[in-house]
């Protein structure tokens, strides 16, 4: 691979196409390891923020590295695709795969029109990246098309180098990853990328080299199985609140078993985000157009456990409100769909909350960082400064995402300023004995048709 403004033994200059959540991370994550970097995107509003170093959405460490590698030449943006690309010899796709409108199938239209802006604006040899998450046999028909639409005379490869970023931990992940997953065809040169991911790989970083269709797999596959251990313990959940059990202690005991684990398996609300929803349901998709039916049926299952978890938070606090929560006040602590983020999308704490609000509710929530995200999505709720101005007057207190923040509070302090010393924890994430000390009832999620169950001190576990 060659590039006109480099000899042989210089280092790949990188683009990156995309400079959501992912795209920036990898941009200032790339930086760090010591490359020349160029971000682009079709959002100027965007790209005059990051060019000032300002972050515009919330993830700890990286408004840190990206004001560091902006203020020198070695990481810059762009509105201009071509721009960013005449500049770099590796280009990595970083745009988002949104479920479709109508439909459980991921949206493909932004990844094929970022790789096709890639390759035609391509001046020498170059590799495309994708690290956007696409069902497979997408990557074989992007090879194509990016191949067919580069210049003549030039030389364009594809690959696919899945991310799996956790959200609040993404630029730990970025520079330090648990593995690193390279898909291509037969014969693919992939010494760019060893390259540039030699610093982890150094390491000891595992590298998985594998075809398109692997590749392609392991990330929804991942998110998928991560799903299901939570829908999981979810299920199992409510047969330990029908039989007397305790889930915690049961979760506690099997996550000793070495190959199951700990994480993923604390009962609660379940899970959200701009991930794992859509990409459950984009697997069953594809899965069903593939003929296999045990896994579309699998995935469906579920997802509808988890949307389950959603309606007995709602159930539950319509019980403890007497049947209705009309012109009731509740205090809402989180939008969040997971701390150590300002994500809200599909956030199963802002969508309970506005469930809340549409029967009637009075309904206030605060969230240490979500606030402006979970405003632009939901105007019509009230959005608290402070944990004391959502729970002041509550007739209910619900805890809907695991901030620390709110697992610390001091129970006696809040139980002076609310109506009615009732807290709901969707996530099992309060020390249900010292509230109740403080005069609480605490309550937990109760199986569907029954009285909610006071939690025990057992279930005071913080999870994932």
């Amino acid at each position: 691979m060659t590039a006109t403004s480099s000899t042989p033994s210089a280092p790949p200059a990188i683009s990156v196409i995309g400079t959501g959540y992912l795209g920036a991370t990898h941009a200032a994550a790339m930086a760090e390891l010591g490359f020349t970097v160029t971000g682009a995107d079709t959002d100027p509003a965007k790209v005059d923020a990051l060019a000032r170093g300002d972050v515009p959405f919330y993830e700890p460490g990286l408004p840190e590295l990206l004001r560091r590698h902006t203020e020198t030449a070695r990481l810059s943006f762009t509105s201009s695709i071509s721009e960013a690309v005449a500049a770099a010899d590796v280009h990595f796709i970083c745009v988002g795969t949104p479920q479709q409108r109508g439909s459980n199938a991921a949206d493909l239209s932004a990844v094929e029109a970022a790789t096709l802006a890639v390759a035609r604006a391509m001046t020498h040899d170059g590799l495309i990246v994708g690290k956007s998450t696409v069902p497979m046999g997408t990557a074989a028909r992007l090879r194509t098309l990016a191949q067919a639409a580069a210049p003549d005379g030039v030389h364009v490869d594809l690959v696919w180098n899945p991310e799996f970023l956790r959200e609040g931990k993404a630029v730990e992940d970025t520079l330090h990853p648990d593995r690193i997953v390279l898909g291509s065809v037969a014969g693919a040169d992939l010494g760019p990328l060893l390259e540039i991911y030699a610093t982890p790989l150094g390491a000891g970083t595992p590298l998985i080299r594998c075809d398109l269709p692997t590749a392609e797999l392991v990330k929804v596959s991942a998110n998928a199985f991560l799903a299901t251990k939570i829908s999981f313990i979810n299920a199992i959940a409510e047969v330990c609140e029908s039989a007397g059990a305790d889930v915690a202690v049961l979760a506690d005991a099997l996550g000793h078993d070495a190959r199951i684990g700990r994480q993923f398996l604390d009962a609660g609300l379940g899970f959200g985000g701009g991930c794992l929803p859509k990409d459950i349901r984009a697997l069953a998709h594809r899965a069903g157009e593939l003929g296999a039916g045990r896994a579309a049926a699998l995935l469906q299952q579920v997802d509808e456990i988890n949307m389950a978890q959603r309606q007995r938070v709602i159930d539950t606090v319509l019980q403890v409100c007497g049947g209705s929560v009309l012109n009731r006040r509740i205090g809402v602590l989180g939008a969040a769909f997971k701390p150590l983020t300002d994500d809200v999308r599909d956030s199963p704490a802002l969508n309970v909350a506005a469930a809340l609000h549409l029967r009637g509710a009075q309904v206030v929530v605060f969230d240490p960082q979500a606030r402006a995200t979970a405003q632009r999505q939901f105007p019509t709720l009230t959005f608290g400064g402070s944990v004391t101005e959502a729970v002041t007057d509550a007739d209910a207190v619900l805890v809907l995402t695991e901030w620390n923040e709110f697992t610390s509070m001091d129970p006696a302090a809040l139980a002076a300023l609310v109506s009615s010393p009732t807290v709901v924890d969707a996530r099992h994430c309060l020390d249900a004995e010292r509230w109740r000390a403080a005069g609480w009832q605490v309550h937990g999620l109760a199986p569907a048709g029954h009285a909610p169950a006071p939690l025990r001190a057992a279930d005071a576990l913080t999870p994932v």
